[in-house]
């Protein structure tokens, strides 16, 4: 994948907006209103959608990618790389196959991998845990992930409907 330098400024410019979306989602007080661990709205989904219906799968997994690996330098964490990656890839490979079926819209894929998202977590909790335990908290935390899939999928319908792709210089 050769690119320009437009393409890959814009790359790094969703990039850095899914790293800020993230830290914001950080910040809001989602746990005292859902208190199950690891849920989140999503918000660096957003960009990953866009991406996706964008760009397709290559570019998406760098922005993806590159967006995991600095937030965990940025917080210092090497189980929130565990995290953010078991979950981002777990859904964009999800999204990616999803995306396929003309008959499942935008909103299905976004649900299907806020889905994948949370089952990619807990995958990784189990393993850094060594314990089965995080599996009690899939049948709460899949319906809400579903349902934040719905929200951040509403609204990512409209960014890639009205944010065009730039043009390669």
């Amino acid at each position: 994948m050769t690119l320009s330098v437009r393409r890959l400024a814009f790359y790094a410019l969703l990039t850095a907006l899914a790293l800020a979306l993230s830290f914001l989602e950080r910040m809001l007080p989602i746990a005292a209103l859902i208190p199950i661990p690891g849920f989140k709205l999503g918000f660096s989904n957003l960009v990953t959608l866009y991406a996706l219906y964008t760009f397709g799968p290559a570019a998406t997994l760098l922005i993806v990618a590159v967006r995991c690996a600095l937030g965990a330098i940025f917080s210092g964490s090497v189980s929130a790389l565990a995290f953010s990656l078991s979950g981002g890839l777990l859904a964009l490979g999800l999204m990616t196959l999803l995306r396929r079926f003309r008959a499942l819209s935008l909103l299905g894929v976004s649900m299907g991998g806020a889905a994948a998202h949370s089952i990619g977590q807990v995958a990784a909790a189990m393993v850094l845990l060594g314990d089965t335990a995080p599996l009690f908290y899939l049948p709460p935390l899949l319906p809400l992930s579903a349902a934040a899939g719905l929200l951040i999928g509403g609204v990512s319908n409209i960014l890639v409907r009205r944010i065009p792709a730039p043009p390669d210089a």
